[in-house]
């Protein structure tokens, strides 16, 4: 059995391409290999954006362990994961920002990362990253691509370095339906 950890922040919800990817991946999941998921969804339950004060709640000294805890929370869920699934939609070139908050709690110092003299080093491993990168334009490979390395930066920080890219680009294009329904296959076809 297998643990999936699944990622949303369309603000689209239901209706977000990078959603409906995601759910029909995660279908795939479970049916292959009896998958538990946890689901969190970004844009319909947002975090709030991370402030200084629960910033210093980390400290190993620090008494405010209830504020701690938020962050804590979201590292045990990514930690009880054997795979997670993370539902990317574009937005201004980038991650959306609800995004970007789970980033903040979870590259932890000393938690999912830690500083050596050599530079950072990842305390976590043994999981696969998939990313379900939806997008109106064609932007794979490109240097308008910010999100790709961008997410490959940050999973390294943490020490995961298996990530692989499912991309369902140019969908606000004329062809758009050719090209989600190209994605829809690339999913059916993908390998665990």
């Amino acid at each position: 059995m297998s643990n999936v950890l699944f990622i949303k922040s369309s603000l689209n919800g239901s209706e977000g391409n990078s959603n409906i990817l995601g759910n029909l991946l995660v279908a795939k999941l479970k049916e292959e290999k009896s998958a538990n998921t946890v689901e969190r969804d970004l844009a319909a339950d947002a975090l709030p954006h991370l402030t200084q004060a629960e910033m210093a709640s980390w400290a190993p000294d620090s008494n405010n362990q209830e504020l701690a805890s938020f962050s804590d929370t979201l590292i045990d869920e990514l930690k009880a994961s054997d795979t997670v699934v993370i539902a990317m939609p574009m937005y201004n070139f980038g991650v959306p920002s609800t995004f970007k908050v789970w980033v903040d709690r979870i590259a932890r110092a000393g938690v999912t990362f830690q500083y050596t003299e050599n530079g950072p080093v990842g305390l976590l491993e043994n999981k696969k990253i998939i990313v379900v990168a939806a997008r109106g334009g064609i932007y794979e490979g490109t240097q308008k691509d910010t999100q790709s390395q961008y997410l490959k930066d940050f999973f390294g920080l943490i020490g995961l370095t298996d990530i692989s890219f499912i991309y369902a680009e140019g969908l606000a294009m004329p062809d758009g339906e050719e090209r989600m329904n190209a994605a829809k296959q690339a999913i059916s076809e993908f390998k665990f």
